[in-house]
């Protein structure tokens, strides 16, 4: 064995690698720990000096599955691959590695720079085929020693999962008694809070809602410390949008036995990644295995519900239309926090539903009020005048004129693309030639000249093939028959908008294949950032509606239409007479007599009544007095037509003009 190390190893480093899996072997497992720092002495007795033997145990504790998180292994294999060593120590195989490719690896870079391998069998030379053969096997029965260990112990793991056996990390407001059995937690406040989770969410069946409630109510909200030195621990804080989600999800809240809801698998850079599973790919599921918040059908419940409102929150980047009149839906973002904002719809006079902008980030996640709310009916007004706007025969005509030289580029790079394709093939040719006039019997001159030729064909196929897929991709000519109808594409688009059975998902449609995405701000007014497809950017601004009580102010010449109307009209027939005028209410509906009738007061205009007081109509008594009959008598007489009344409301009463002293009453 020894005659394997020569003096250019002894003059390089003797590396000692030394690693424990878990940091319960280092403590419990000292022998194995031992019998690795005693291969020191095999490097003494091999001739290398004791200033010379490094030994690497910044590894202990760190499984060998990986290189990731083993800076002692990686620091091995550096010092290796810059040629300072010259013997690498290890227990056995395993100790080094655990999975075969960083195995051989290892084996490749001491191959290449000569360096020794030493295990507590014996010592080998990686650059040998019967060493380097020994040590594959040994690395490949280590992995395979790892994969078995692992079957075993998750076999073991499985069959108490089925059976509900397994003890696993209990969510936070569970825990487990001495006997191991599943109880609610003993601290009462933990209890409540849970089940206020619980409760709000079923009166308001929103976990957003339920956020609220705890911030505005100041609830904290308990959480189980996983690690550390106070690892157990219960410590309270302000509840997230997450925890009411990890809490309605959970099935342990409804006493069940749930096991392999996720999937963990490790990514290149050792990261784990988990995924949830749907139901029915859970390894085990016993219902009603423990005490529970919950039933299961609750459960179930609050599982429905959750999934319902996931579609609220659907718009995303490609989204596709919807039905609802919100024009910017899945296009819109916030111009404060830059996500994407989502459509509230609401009705305006129990009638026309009206959408609204609304940014909930923050307010889904941590509670807090929106970020921007936007009314929504003017902005996409202005976006859809913006785009009839911007679609114009001038547009149409600069657009052609970029086609055309856009073609005219085309057509130079294709020219310079040939002229590639006639270089390649010359050289080809040229290579051709070089290799026919060389004497076959030159095999050295041959072979070089032959592999050029084969070099020169292969760029020759790949400037043909370059050349054949620009030219198939390259813009053709526009001609005058598409000239002429893009000329009518402004006009048609016009009267496409405009048209009252266009939908509101063609239009979205249509907006999607123009616009990239609107960014807005609120502040004194709206300020829209639009990106079009294709880079371009243009800027609007929107004024914002009217406060709410001044939205609902009648327009003073409507009241100037009423005080007038209603010298000769009673209040419904003002209402009627305001609608055939063209006349609405605040909020678009038609005029009827209640509506004249709360202006009428509201502002102080006299009605009918007073008005035909004041021109000195008499009530049916004042008459009567006046000409010595009974009121009786005054209405006996209107209805039969013998005296004139004029209606002053709706029911039909009258007030009379007083008679001439020389005129004479109906006999």
């Amino acid at each position: 064995m020894t005659h394997q190390v020569t003096v250019h190893h002894l003059t390089r480093l003797a590396c000692l690698y030394v690693r424990q899996s878990t940091l319960q072997q280092v403590l419990e497992n000292t022998e194995s720990t031992s019998r690795q720092y005693a291969l020191r002495e095999r490097a003494l007795a091999l001739g290398w000096a004791d200033e010379r033997i490094i030994v690497i145990d910044q590894d202990l504790g760190h499984s060998g599955a990986s290189t990731v998180d083993r800076l002692g292994f990686q620091r091995l294999v550096a010092e290796v691959g810059l040629g300072q060593v010259g013997l690498v120590l290890g227990l056995e195989v395993s100790r080094l590695a655990r999975n075969s490719s960083d195995w051989h690896h290892l084996l490749e870079i001491c191959a290449l720079t000569h360096t020794l391998i030493l295990d507590e069998d014996g010592l080998y030379d990686p650059s040998t085929f019967n060493d380097r053969l020994l040590l594959g096997l040994k690395g490949t029965m280590s992995e395979a020693e790892l994969f078995v260990l692992r079957a075993r112990l998750q076999g073991g793991i499985l069959n108490k999962a089925r059976r509900g056996a397994l003890k696993l990390a209990l969510p936070m407001g569970l825990c487990y008694t001495e006997s191991d059995t599943i109880v609610l937690d003993p601290d009462l406040q933990v209890q409540a809070t849970i089940r206020e989770v619980f409760q709000r969410f079923e009166h308001t069946g929103s976990a957003c809602a339920t956020v609220r409630h705890f911030h505005q109510e100041h609830i904290p909200f308990p959480r189980r410390l996983r690690g550390g030195p106070h690892q157990g621990e219960v410590v309270w804080g302000a509840i997230e949008h997450h925890d009411v989600l990890r809490i309605l999800h959970h099935p342990g809240y409804a006493g069940a036995y749930v096991y392999g809801r996720t999937r963990s698998s490790k990514t290149a850079d050792g990261k784990v990644h988990i995924q949830d599973l749907p139901r029915a790919e859970w390894f085990a599921l016993v219902p009603n295995a423990h005490v529970g918040y919950i039933t299961w059908e609750d459960y179930e419940r609050n599982e429905a519900q959750l999934a319902m409102n996931s579609q609220a929150y659907a718009p995303q980047r490609f989204s596709p239309p919807r039905e609802g009149p919100a024009l910017l839906q899945g296009l819109i973002i916030c111009g404060k926090c830059g996500e994407r904002m989502t459509v509230r719809y609401h009705q305006r006079g129990g009638r026309r539903v009206v959408p609204d902008y609304l940014c909930q980030s923050k307010s889904i996640a941590q509670g807090r009020s929106p970020c921007q709310r936007l009314p929504g009916s003017d902005l996409d007004r202005a976006i859809g005048a913006l785009l009839v706007e911007r679609v114009t025969p001038e547009a149409v005509a600069l657009t052609i004129a970029v086609q055309d030289e856009i073609v005219q580029r085309a057509g130079e790079a294709q020219r310079l693309r040939h002229l590639q394709v006639e270089r390649a093939h010359y050289e080809a040719d040229l290579a051709q030639r070089r290799y026919l006039k060389v004497d076959p019997d030159n095999r050295l001159v041959a072979t070089v000249l032959e592999a050029e030729w084969n070099a020169k064909l292969r760029e020759l196929a790949e400037a043909r093939a370059i050349e054949e897929q620009h030219n198939r991709s390259d813009h053709h000519q526009v001609s005058t028959e598409e000239r002429a109808q893009l000329g009518e594409v402004p006009e048609r688009f016009r009267q496409f908008w405009a048209h009252p059975q266009t939908t509101v998902r063609e239009r979205k449609r249509v907006l999607r294949l123009l616009i990239e995405d609107v960014t807005v701000h609120k502040a004194e007014q709206i300020v829209a950032h639009i990106r079009f497809k294709g880079g371009a950017t243009q800027t609007i601004t929107v004024a914002l509606p009217p406060p709410f009580a001044q939205s609902r102010l009648t327009a003073p010449s409507t009241l100037e239409a009423i005080d007038r109307l209603l010298d000769e009209y009673t209040d419904a027939q003002v209402a009627e007479q305001l609608n055939q005028l063209g006349y609405r209410t605040f909020d678009g509906l038609l005029f009827e007599s209640m509506h004249v009738s709360q202006l009428r007061r509201h502002h102080g205009l006299l009605d009918r009544y007073a008005r035909l007081r004041a021109q000195g109509m008499l009530t049916a008594d004042e008459l009567a007095q006046r000409r010595g009959v009974t009121a009786q008598t005054i209405w006996r007489w209107y209805r039969q037509g013998r005296i004139a009344g004029v209606c002053y409301n709706n029911r039909g009463s009258c007030l009379f003009p007083p008679l001439q002293e020389d005129q004479q009453l109906p006999s």
